[in-house]
């Protein structure tokens, strides 16, 4: 059983930055591939980016893109987004995951096997 624990949310102004870390349990933490799920109120869980086990290849969404970056440190059992250029509309809860039947980079939300307790960012106008 993995365990994940996210840090880092919080209120902050558009163009304002935010570094969400996930703080991961086991030995095993550095073969999983990871992602970060986001969700607001009244819509549905979306990915934002994924990662696979080294950190050698990432995936984002176009919503996101050039303005986030996932990352991982397997020595710290820890996987980073760092958030620049925050908009209104990256207001929501957000959640990481990781696959544990995979290495590369998984898209799919049913994929991920473990989910953290959520972050909340709140970004003002």
């Amino acid at each position: 059983q993995v365990q994940l624990v996210e840090s880092g949310g919080g209120l902050v102004q558009a163009g304002g930055s935010l570094r969400l870390s996930c703080a991961g349990s086991g030995r095993a933490f550095s073969t999983y591939a990871m992602g970060w799920f986001r969700q607001a109120p009244g819509k549905e869980r979306e990915l934002v980016a994924a990662i696979n086990w080294s950190g050698g290849s990432t995936y984002y969404a176009d919503s996101v893109k050039g303005r986030f970056t996932i990352s991982r440190d397997n020595a710290k059992n820890t996987m980073y987004l760092q958030m620049n250029m925050l908009k209104p509309e990256d207001t929501a809860a957000y959640y990481c995951a990781a696959d544990r039947s995979s290495r590369v980079i998984v898209l799919r939300l049913t994929n991920y096997d473990y989910w953290g307790q959520g972050t909340q960012v709140s970004v003002s106008s």
